[in-house]
């Protein structure tokens, strides 16, 4: 269904080559040079908050996606020849409905997690609220936090996921590349500093997560709504010393990650998530949509 709505002839899956190697390759050879040269992300955002300060910051590592999704839509408009909504769903037009549902089931989910955690270890949870700050910050990330997640869906459940199922001929094996190459391409993350590659599990479950979402529903309207929410709340409502989102959001969780929350929110509350969209969009056939032949 969504993947079956574009021509798989040679010349049609040449045309992914040009962008999805480029992209990957910059993100490949920018981890790489970051391990290499042994650089501390950490210490550079720490550095440009003190050069320019949260927001700016914030504002200076959101811009860049605007111009990725630009690009992304003008290659599949002008080179590839299809409508940005088929690259969005099967459907006969894009499905808001769907994305408002998963945008509000994430974020009650997260907002029952986060009361919680306050109420096991309040200690953990320093409210830091500045009006001043805030209000920028909210006005930065309502506007740009959609622009990045929507690039991130749009190229790793979308256009690479098409590349990928279409040269393998295979579901699953595009649902596992996508998710898995998603998951790496956070390598140079300031958390991965901060929990070891551990955090990893995270990622890829996020990945893994999102391909199933867009494979089980034939579109990207509820990976859309998920990561907009998951990604907003990290901005907005609470942040950590060791995210590469270090903002002026509402909290600042002192304590240190653990590998326990980690596996609680892939292996507990993600099935959770993926259970309550099953019960009511009626997904059905999952051995089919996620590991058919293509």
């Amino acid at each position: 269904m969504y993947l079956k709505q574009f021509k798989r002839d040679s010349s049609s899956i040449l045309k992914y080559v040009p962008y999805v190697f480029c992209f990957i390759g910059f993100m490949a050879i920018n981890i790489l040079f970051s391990s290499i040269m042994e650089i501390d992300t950490d210490a550079v955002i720490q550095d440009s908050i003190n050069r320019l300060g949260k927001n700016a910051t914030f504002f200076t590592f959101l811009i860049p996606f605007l111009f990725f999704l630009a690009m992304l839509f003008l290659w599949w408009i002008f080179i590839h020849k299809y409508s940005v909504k088929q690259l969005t769903t099967c459907r006969k037009k894009v499905d808001w409905q769907r994305i408002i549902f998963s945008f509000t089931v994430w974020v009650l989910i997260n907002f029952v997690i986060l009361t919680v955690s306050y109420f096991l270890e309040p200690e953990s949870f320093q409210f830091q609220f500045n009006l001043r700050a805030f209000i920028p910050l909210f006005i930065i990330a309502i506007i740009f936090i959609p622009v990045q997640t929507s690039f991130e869906e749009y190229f790793f459940r979308g256009y690479f996921m098409q590349f990928i199922a279409f040269i393998s001929k295979n579901r699953g094996v595009a649902l596992v590349t996508t998710s898995v190459i998603f998951g790496l391409m956070h390598l140079s993350n300031p958390e991965v500093s901060a929990m070891g590659v551990s955090i990893m599990i995270f990622y890829i479950g996020c990945g893994f997560l999102l391909g199933i979402m867009t494979l089980m529903d034939d579109g990207l309207e509820l990976a859309l709504g998920f990561h907009a929410a998951n990604n907003l709340i990290g901005a907005l409502i609470v942040t950590t010393e060791s995210t590469v989102f270090q903002t002026d959001a509402l909290f600042v969780v002192t304590s240190e990650p653990n590998i326990y929350e980690l596996l609680i929110q892939v292996f507990i509350i993600f099935p959770i998530l993926l259970f309550i969209f099953a019960k009511k969009y009626n997904w059905a056939n999952w051995k089919q949509k996620l590991f058919k032949s293509i």
